[in-house]
Order: structure tokens, then sequence, then C-alpha cells
């Protein structure tokens, strides 16, 4: 891996390999062992979108690996405010940093960051384009869950719901989960809203089981995972607002009537928790079945994988740990679920 641009990026083997390393070095992310392999090192987090999970999550990342990281936010305190392009933007930082995230509201725009330099790149999120590392902490969260469960991702029915069109991390999520084997797909949305057809046809051809609907609440029950977006009011017009009804809230009535008793719940963050928004509902809260947390926990444990990987030191990550000696709780929020510990066992 030079880059880390889009899931096209990566054969089934490289993302095993990916997700292993994340699970050598979750003793780190959970806060157990402490690891230096990358001292010295510095990151660029360069977010000319907003965000709050995924910057900070790729900072976390490098720093429990022991590096440090620099931080811009916005185009208002950006050189690129003044005119400047791209790719000077990009050798120039490169000068300062030995690897660079990059979220824009362009689809494309990261792609153009990394033609202009050697350091790796690492795409946080690019306009409706793609998502590849929330796509690979979400594939981690579900095959935790799934063995949880007794369940495997192979053979899995998955339904999308929400906003398909403009959802990047559900773009990048099913092109990974089409590397697998016998999945079926139940994709819903709002008329203008749907998954985009490259992507659809793209899914079906690997012979893969798609059913799109525009109605929610229907029977679900046989569903593995609901995975649920909200709606990316930033990239749509009026009138496509005006197709995202209430009928697309996923709360516990919904879940209780049309789920599974096992049925996974899962969405990227952030959701929308004003009072009548039509997204995850927040009296799911305290639900077992519930795993948005739990994904965002997971998130440092893969971006640690994603650095170490493009760094080159993915094979020292077991070397040199040391306890950590701080203090840590038992469970980080007071509604996770039993299994959702720091501590071993």
């Amino acid at each position: 891996m030079t880059h880390l641009l889009s899931v096209d990026d990566l054969e089934r083997d490289q993302v095993e390999a990916l997700l292993a390393t994340a699970r050598a070095a979750e003793p780190i992310a959970r806060r157990h062992k402490v690891c230096r392999v990358l001292e010295g090192a510095v990151l660029g987090n360069l977010f000319f979108e907003a965000s709050t999970r995924t910057r900070m999550s790729f900072a976390a990342a490098f720093c429990r690996l022991g590096g440090a990281v620099c931080d811009t936010t916005g185009f208002t305190f950006s050189s690129m405010a003044k005119g400047e392009s791209i790719a000077d933007t990009s050798r120039v930082i490169s000068g300062y940093c030995d690897a660079l995230v990059v979220r824009h509201p362009e689809q494309g725009a990261v792609a153009e960051f990394a033609r202009a330099t050697h350091v790796p790149v690492v795409n946080g999120g690019d306009g409706p384009g793609e998502h590849p590392s929330q796509a690979l902490l979400d594939l981690y969260t579900i095959e935790d869950e799934f063995a949880r469960l007794g369940k495997h991702v192979d053979g899995a029915h998955i339904a999308m719901v929400g906003d398909l069109r403009h959802g990047r991390t559900v773009h990048s999520l099913i092109k990974l989960l089409a590397q697998r084997s016998r999945m079926r797909f139940t994709l819903i949305a709002p008329p203008g809203l749907e998954m985009p057809p490259a992507i659809c046809d793209r899914v079906a051809a690997n012979g893969h089981l798609i059913e799109t609907r525009r109605v929610l609440r229907q029977g679900l029950h046989d569903a593995d995972l609901v995975y649920a977006t909200r709606i990316q009011r930033e990239r749509m017009s009026g009138e496509m607002r005006e197709g995202y009804t209430p009928d697309f809230r996923v709360d516990r009535a919904f879940v209780d009537t049309h789920c599974g008793v096992s049925t996974v719940l899962m969405h990227p963050l952030p959701r929308d928790s004003s009072p009548g928004a039509n997204d995850l509902s927040t009296d799911l809260d305290g639900d077992p079945r519930l795993a948005i947390f739990r994904q965002t926990d997971n998130g440092v444990a893969v971006r640690m994988a994603i650095f170490a990987t493009l760094l080159g030191v993915e094979s020292l990550l077991q070397r040199g740990l040391r306890d950590a000696p701080w203090r840590h709780p038992h469970r980080i929020g007071p509604m996770d679920a039993d299994f959702h510990a720091l501590s071993p066992g």
C-alpha cells in the first residue's frame, strides 16, 4: 500500500491482513498496552470539511503508536483560501509530515493530494465519494458482532437504510462486503436518494442479491444487520429532503416490530439526535443490538493498522509493548453492553 484512497485499492487478502493487524493493535487501542513504533513521526490531519469522530480517531490512532499530530480544519485557515492549489498544499505539507489524512468536500480531491506526494495519504472522506477507513472499521465491527452471535459475514443479509446516494460510508462498505460470497443486500431509500446504479450493478455482477425499496417499514426479521445513515443535508436540494419522511426513522418501535432479536444496528455517526429527526433514534441507547459505540471504539485499532501498514511497521506492533500505567474505566459509557468491556475477560 502506498496510499488508501478507495476500497477499490484493496484485494480481499489485503483487507484481511489489515484487520488482522487491527486485532494485534487492539490491546494498545483498548489502553492495556503502550506502543511507540511511530515515535518521532508526524501526521498531518487536513480536514477541509467538518468532522469530530474521524479527525480525532485518526489523531488518537497515530498518538497511540507514539506519533505526533498537526491539525488544520476548514478552508478559512488554510492557504487554499488564498488560491493555493491542492498540489502545492500537498507538496508543502508533505515536507513537514510523514503521513497525511485528508477530508475534502469534493469527490476526487483526496486523490489529487496523493498524486502530488510520495508521503502516504489516507482518504478521510471525499464528498459523496468514499470513506475507506470507515468501511474497514465497519467490517471489523461486523465481524466482531457476528462472531459474538455465532454468525458469519459470508451469506449475510445486510440492510442499508437512508440517504444511500450521498452517503460515502455505504458506498465504500457495500463494495467491501461484495468481496465476500453469497451476500444479500436490501437497499432502502426515498426516491432520488437511492444507491448509485453503477455501484449496484458492480455488486450484482459479483453474484450478490440486491433488493431495492422505497419503504422502510416492512419486515426485516431475517436481516443480520441494519446499517442506517443520516440525511446528508449539505449535499442535497429541498426536493430531495422532502422525501425523507418520518417513515425512515429507525427507532425502538420499528426495531422491535420489524427486526430480529439478533439484528445488529450500526450507523457511521453523527446521527441527528434532535427531536423529530428521521434518523437512528436515541431511544435505542442501551439496547445490546446497538453497536454504534463499539463501532466508533473499533475505529482506533483499525486506523492504527492503516498507519502501521502504510509506514511499514505492522510487524513491530508486538515488540517493546509495556503495560499502560494509567487507570481507565471498565466500560467507557454507562449504557455500554456487558460484553463491551475494556478490561480483559
